[in-house]
This record gives structure tokens, C-alpha cells and sequence, in this order.
């Protein structure tokens, strides 16, 4: 994935591109893997390093949506658990398992936890690893030796997956090249071309180390920036 040779591309192409991606981060980049993948001519312009906005601000974690099981909402989590064990399946070097333990200071919070955290180990199924289990006061403190013991009873344990956020972008990025998509950072998209009927028909990228500005006409322009919309 060299720069160079994704600006040939972006200047050397007269035809249309299908569709103009703006904005490097996660969503950007997942709109340039799935679209390219399906066949179609796509150009990516990010204006900084892949990733750096608010794609680098994330949790760094690949939960299954535990938190939605309160509201019921079983559909998302069955979802997210699906997508954790594929991102797990796909890309083991980039993920790892991780314990989360939950505090118990009242009576029924074991007995709440418990059912909640198994129901959610169901709910996985074959994509599900690690199983939820109740700790007793002394192990809870053996994985969490700065807790507050006053009232403790104990703890509940589950797992989910946390992973390198930056690294999976970057990997997700070579695999839209490898797709045939063209990914240019450093490029920032200075204003909306615009067709005689005042539609949008592409994007004026300018180069933001040459100061170079290329004409870019798309079929379709997808505005992925993400807090930079406006």
C-alpha cells in the first residue's frame, strides 16, 4: 500500500470512480472493504493518518453487548457476540481474551450477575470461549487486590475480547487495496463537485504535501468523517 502509487491512480483515472469514500476511519475503511469486494471502483481520501480521529478513541474492547441484556434487547447481543467470534476467528493476532470481574456487595447482586453473565454465555454459543463464574471474597481480591473490601461477597467473572484498534484499521485498509480499492492519506477533500444540475458528481481532493489538487469524479459520495461532517 504505497502512497505513491494511490496517488498514480487517483490522477491517471478519467472514467467516474463508482464510489468516493471520505473519511479513514473505521467506517470509511469498512465501506472500502465491502464495497470494493463486491466489485466496485472505489477511492478512500483520508486527511490525516488512517484512523487517527475518533476511531483511535475507542474502548479498545470487542464486547457482545452485555450491557444491552438489561433492556432485553437480546437480538443485539446475539449479534455482537456473532460478530466478537468472527473478529476472533479472522484475526487472532490482533485480539485477545480478557476477564472482566464484577464486585458483589449486596446479597442479590451474585445471584443477579450469575443468571445475567450465563444467559449471556448462551447466548454465544459456539462462538462463545471462557465460561462466567461466581468468585469467592478471598479469589475476588486474589484478581483485584486494590478493591474495596468493606461488605464485599464475592465476584462474578465473564469474559470478552479486547484488541489492537489501530492495527486491525491499518490491516482492514491493505485488505481493501488488496480488493482493488484506492486509499490515500493526507488527502483532504476541499469542496463537493457539482454537476450542471447542481448534483454531487465527485470530490476536489488536494494533496497536503505536494498542495496538489486532483479533480475526482464518483457515481457516489460517501461522507464518512464522522465528527468532521460539517
Amino acid at each position: 500500500m504505497k502512497r505513491a502509487e494511490m496517488l498514480s491512480r487517483i490522477r491517471g483515472r478519467s472514467e467516474p470512480w463508482d464510489i468516493a469514500v471520505v473519511g479513514g476511519g473505521a467506517t470509511g475503511v469498512g465501506i472500502a472493504v465491502d464495497a470494493a469486494s463486491r466489485g466496485y471502483q472505489v477511492a478512500l481520501f483520508e486527511q490525516s493518518d488512517l484512523g487517527k480521529g475518533t476511531s483511535s478513541r475507542s474502548t479498545k474492547l470487542i464486547h457482545g453487548g452485555v450491557r444491552y441484556l438489561q433492556s432485553g434487547n437480546v437480538s443485539l447481543v446475539m449479534e455482537a457476540l456473532k460478530e466478537r467470534g468472527i473478529l476472533r476467528r479472522n484475526a487472532p493476532h490482533l485480539v485477545h481474551d480478557l476477564a472482566f470481574v464484577v464486585p458483589n456487595y449486596d446479597w442479590w447482586e451474585a445471584p443477579f450477575y450469575g443468571v445475567g453473565l450465563k444467559l449471556y454465555d448462551v447466548l454465544a454459543g459456539r462462538y462463545g470461549f471462557g465460561k462466567s463464574k461466581h468468585l469467592s471474597v478471598d479469589k475476588t481480591i486474589e484478581r483485584i487486590p486494590t478493591v474495596e473490601t468493606g461488605r464485599l461477597r464475592g465476584g462474578t467473572v465473564y469474559f470478552d475480547v479486547q484488541f489492537d484498534d489501530a492495527r486491525l484499521l491499518i490491516n482492514l485498509a491493505q485488505t481493501a487495496v488488496e480488493q482493488g480499492a484506492t486509499v490515500t492519506n493526507y488527502c483532504k477533500i476541499v469542496r463537493l463537485r457539482k454537476d450542471a444540475e447542481g448534483l454531487v458528481s465527485g470530490v476536489v481532493a488536494r494533496d497536503l504535501e505536494s498542495g496538489a489538487e486532483h479533480d475526482v469524479r464518483a457515481k457516489v459520495v460517501v461522507n464518512a468523517t464522522g465528527a468532521y461532517t460539517d
